[in-house]
């Protein structure tokens, strides 16, 4: 991990966003998504499952629709209105050639130049232990890729798709590059607040859009010259 991070170059026109569960991607990412769709990129977001064993009081058959709905939301504050469910079931999302082939499949039909992934690392910054589901999608999402150029890897997932270019991990303990957000800031924290139910059910910190959103953007902003707020993340070169 470097000291102080490396600006990104911005040179891409398409990404595809590959999560785990709704919320993934507000909880540091959007930020950095709406600056991009500002800029004229089409981003498409691919969830690996509804999220519906995210919230305690609801049942998953409540929980999921619910959640769903709160995602489509929150992706259309920052200019995204392709979304994308999987089903792999929440909380027991498993690293597996079925999850690499319906990431490769996304790849395939969306053929994006950068695809956006959630942290694969046992942790996070800080040595926060991550979750499981997250370890799995962020290191199937890393494989798929390769996945995705192979003509003889899942031959009925549609043409083969090597133009990624790099994999963006978002909330890497690795993160070596950033970007400023500053004036996307307010759309990202924004995308957040979609998560009404969810955030409403969770508490604490983490409820908190603006307050969370703000400290770990200007925590991100004091490695990267000239910023205030901004988003880092690892890149990993294809």
């Amino acid at each position: 991990m470097t000291e102080t991070y490396v600006t990104f170059p911005e040179d891409f026109t398409s990404g595809l966003a590959v999560v785990a569960h709704p919320d993934d991607l507000e909880y540091g990412g959007a930020a950095a998504i709406a600056r991009w769709t500002a800029q004229g990129c089409s981003i498409a977001y691919l969830l690996a499952s509804r999220g519906e064993a995210g919230i305690d009081s609801l049942p998953p058959e409540e929980c999921g629709p619910l959640r769903e709905a709160e995602q489509r939301a929150a992706a259309a504050e920052v200019g995204v209105d392709v979304v994308e469910f999987l089903d792999h079931p929440d909380g027991l999302i498993t690293y597996g050639p079925q999850l690499r082939r319906d990431i490769a499949a996304a790849i395939r039909r969306h053929r994006p130049e950068v695809v956006i992934t959630v942290n694969h690392h046992d942790t996070f910054p800080g040595g926060h232990l991550n979750m499981a589901d997250h370890r799995a999608v962020g290191q199937a999402a890393i494989d798929a890729v390769r996945d995705a150029a192979n003509r003889w890897l899942f031959p009925e997932a549609g043409e083969p798709w090597a133009g990624v270019r790099q994999v963006l991990v978002l909330a890497s303990p690795l993160s070596g590059h950033a970007v400023d957000v500053e004036e996307a800031f307010p759309r990202g924290v924004a995308s957040l607040q979609a998560h009404k139910a969810y955030l409403e059910a969770l508490g604490g910190p983490m409820a908190d859009p603006e307050q969370f959103l703000r400290r770990a953007a200007e925590e991100a902003a004091a490695r990267l010259p000239g910023s205030r707020l901004a988003t880092a993340f690892q890149v990993i070169e294809t």
